[in-house]
């Protein structure tokens, strides 16, 4: 690892002040950079350029339609086949059950994914978005990754294009960035094998942006990729970003090691999550929200993360199944409380966002302190 000396440092501060693009080679340099205090800092510039003083975090809730999946990619301990005794599925009037739970206590948005159901037909996915969406049309609901659509397409025997037009015309606001884990098909053959490829997920979410919708985008970091297939990665989302705009933020996701193939003897530490996220801040000058995963880091490192490029927290995120089935022994939940406390103790002014990061309330600091 190397340390950059100080004239390094500045030129980059010097090129990001003027709103000039960072290269691959210059992102590469910071991912080896050793001074995390240094390149925490750059990255802090640039967030507060961006987004001022203000830290985000959504009221949110996750569920998982089922875990029967035909795809059995190497790194994921969430998927079962039907011969599984711990393999589920809900029924559409379940999942209405758990939205109108989650609407009484003040969600906005309903993140929904589940495996590739090998018999589940089509008429279920429209049902659920359909049904979703008349509880409360208020009700934000950001569904599916790019290999859920593709698999959904080839169900339906339909262009993904139709798909996805049909599913915008139910009232599904976002889909979701999962799914991207590490472009460099070489990575992917040996983490993901048989999943969609790098070309195939970007299609999907380019598709989507040209039907007007908008999306997240991510990147599972830490197994078996090196730095250099990070900077790939992070590339081609920011030429997509050039051409579509339709990210409205990037998510580094931690790898998780447990119960799944792949030997990983060392997953991602602190260092490794907070350097990825400041370098992912300094790189993406078109995408405006990097996202600190507390699921995946913890509640404390996501918070040192605000200082370091970061401006979103995420959510409350009840049930999530797919980091935890995984190893993550993160709580199940936050509370609104929890994301505004931590927002406040790292110097930002709390707001409440929806789906595509656009402020609900902001918390004045006398404010976000009565309510905790």
């Amino acid at each position: 690892m190397t340390v950059l000396i100080p004239d390094e440092l500045r030129k980059i501060r010097e090129k990001t002040e003027l709103g000039q693009r960072l290269n691959e080679a210059e992102a590469l340099q910071l991912l080896e950079c050793g001074d995390l205090n240094g390149l925490g800092q750059l990255a802090d510039e640039a967030n507060r350029r961006k987004n001022g003083d203000r830290a985000s975090y959504i009221l949110n809730r996750y569920f998982n339609y089922s875990n029967y999946c035909i795809l059995s990619c190497q790194f994921c301990a969430f998927s079962r086949k039907r011969r599984d005794a711990d393999g589920f599925e809900l029924a559409v009037a379940d999942m209405v059950q758990k939205a109108r739970e989650a609407l009484s206590i003040g969600i906005t948005e309903l993140h929904i994914v589940g495996g590739l159901h090998p018999s589940l037909p089509f008429s279920y996915y429209t049902d659920m978005i359909r049904e979703l969406k008349a509880v409360d049309k208020r009700l934000q609901l950001k569904c599916f990754t790019a290999i859920e659509i593709l698999h959904l397409a080839w169900l339906a025997k339909k262009p993904v294009p139709e798909v996805l037009g049909e599913f915008r015309s139910l009232g599904l606001d976002s889909l979701t960035g999962g799914g991207a884990e590490i472009f460099r098909q070489e990575v992917r053959d040996r983490i993901a094998r048989g999943k969609e490829t790098a070309e195939e997920y970007l299609d999907v979410h380019r598709t989507w942006h040209k039907l007007g919708g908008r999306s997240t985008c991510t990147m599972l970091f830490g197994h078996l990729e090196t730095l250099e297939d990070r900077v790939d990665h992070m590339r081609q989302l920011r030429e997509l970003q050039d051409e579509t705009g339709g990210f409205t933020g990037f998510i580094p996701l931690p790898y998780q090691p447990d119960n799944n193939g792949i030997p990983v003897e060392h997953s991602p530490d602190g260092f490794d999550m907070l350097r990825t996220i400041a370098v992912a801040r300094l790189y993406f000058d078109n995408v405006d929200h990097i996202t600190a995963y507390w699921v995946g880091m913890g509640l404390k490192l996501a918070q040192v993360a605000l200082s370091h490029g970061a401006d979103d927290l995420h959510g409350t995120i009840l049930e999530e199944k797919i980091f935890h089935m995984a190893g993550a022994d993160t709580p199940q939940r936050q509370t609104e409380n929890d994301m505004i406390h931590a927002i406040r103790e790292a110097g930002r002014v709390p707001v409440q966002r929806d789906t595509l990061y656009e402020p609900i309330r902001e918390w004045a600091g006398e404010e976000a302190l009565a309510k905790g």
